[in-house]
């Protein structure tokens, strides 16, 4: 009897290991309705990074990630429900074209 219920449950193995290596190259999840944003940041770079993120993608430290759009204010940013965005593209060709300090 036993071996009729680990036979059952190797047949139920390989099923789900062969229904996930299906889909395991198409680049998107099987189900699901991610937004574009989320979709990037499970892929690949995200658009938009939040104020608490921006130092790993800037070099900054997170003190001066944190002041960085009292201190310049012509960053780009985005303020949603009060947390703070920066589209990364246009933060890049922002700081691409600072004068040298």
């Amino acid at each position: 009897m036993d071996s009729v219920w680990f036979a059952i449950a190797l047949i139920g193995f390989a099923y789900f290991i062969g229904d996930g290596l299906k889909h395991f190259k198409k680049g998107k999840p099987k189900s699901g309705n991610y937004s574009e944003l989320l979709d990037d940041e499970l892929w690949g770079t995200p658009k938009l990074v939040k104020e608490s993120k921006i130092h790993d993608y800037t070099g900054l430290s997170k003190e001066d990630a944190k002041t960085l759009v009292k201190d310049y204010p012509s960053v780009p940013h985005l303020k949603v429900n009060g947390q703070i965005y920066f589209p990364l593209k246009k933060l890049k060709a922002w700081i691409d074209n600072l004068p040298n300090a």
